[in-house]
């Protein structure tokens, strides 16, 4: 294991634990982090100017979020895909492309480069093959990119905005898509990242400025840079708890990273091991950059 230099030390951003902690977004215009308690449907958000603490209660499990233009959040709830007023926490349903799957849920999901929201769901019970992704458009239609997918996680985009990487996470692999800007479409599927068993299973991912994948090993105790046109692993960042779940980017400069990670299924006497497991971590000043997140274009659906 290639172990990070001392100064990539994760530091506990507050003292509170989800169940299943995922998904966080920085906010640079409120200079928020932004992350969910998946099965316990809750969104939390810190301010880091003002070191203050706030949660929207869903009442619904809650794959992922994202920021809207209009300053609201998109949600994937095992309800359907939403729109969530951030100020009251109201939900406005827009679309579910699984109404017919009720065993199903959605799981990681992000805006692409052109402002569609891309979503992955999977069976609750992790029945193989049984989820897709999906892509919902400012037209708030949504179109089924591809289907097999057991536990759909990390997904992110290159730089250049030809490249698309997601990860199903069972199969231990990172795979990359060529991806068109205008249309949405994906094509020359091809395995870049083999992840050995050892390492844990790939789970959340992010991208810095360098191209290089940051990926959440979920009890694997780390979050790992990864080079997509090698295969190799470059910097791995140990973390006091098993289950890491996913990464971000955050900060004036970005350049801060975030981690959200996870205390579910684990045992009472793994809990007493790793207490800080479902905790929300920093690496302030970690070397590397992100990119701003993207933010869906709701401009085209109207709350009543």
């Amino acid at each position: 294991m290639l172990i990070s230099p001392d100064h990539h030390h994760p530091e506990v951003v507050l003292q509170h634990t989800c169940l299943l902690g995922e998904g966080p977004v920085w906010d640079v215009n409120t200079k928020t982090i932004v992350w969910i308690d998946l099965l316990n449907g809750i969104i939390h958000e810190f301010h880091t100017q003002d070191q203050s603490h706030h949660t929207l209660e869903l009442g619904d499990v809650v794959g992922a979020v994202v920021l809207t233009q209009s300053g609201n959040y998109l949600a994937a709830l095992k309800s359907g895909l939403s729109i969530v007023d951030r100020t009251t926490g109201k939900i406005h349903f827009i679309h579910h492309p699984e109404q017919h799957l009720p065993s199903n849920r959605f799981n990681d999901g992000k805006c692409d480069p052109n402002g569609r929201f891309w979503v992955g769901t999977m069976s609750m019970s992790e029945e193989p093959g049984a989820g897709s992704m999906y892509m919902l458009d400012s037209s708030m239609t949504s179109s089924k990119k591809f289907e097999g997918v057991t536990i759909s996680n990390g997904l992110t985009w290159s730089a250049d905005q030809k490249t698309f990487y997601c990860i199903d996470t069972p199969t231990h692999q990172v795979v990359a898509y060529d991806y068109e800007l205008v249309t949405g479409d994906i094509s020359n599927k091809r395995i870049v990242i083999r992840i050995p068993t050892s390492e844990g299973y790939p789970d959340g991912m992010t991208i810095d400025t360098d191209g290089m994948l940051w990926i959440a090993h979920w009890d694997g105790s780390q979050v790992a840079r990864w080079n997509p046109s090698t295969g190799k692993k470059i910097l791995s960042i140990v973390l006091p708890v098993d289950r890491v779940t996913s990464c971000t980017f955050g900060g004036d400069d970005l350049r801060d990273l975030y981690i959200t990670t996870a205390r579910v299924g684990l045992t009472e006497k793994q809990l007493a091991a790793q207490p800080l497991a479902g905790s929300l971590f920093v690496v302030k000043n970690s070397g590397f950059e992100g990119f701003p997140a993207i933010k869906f274009d709701d401009s085209n659906f109207k709350i009543v």
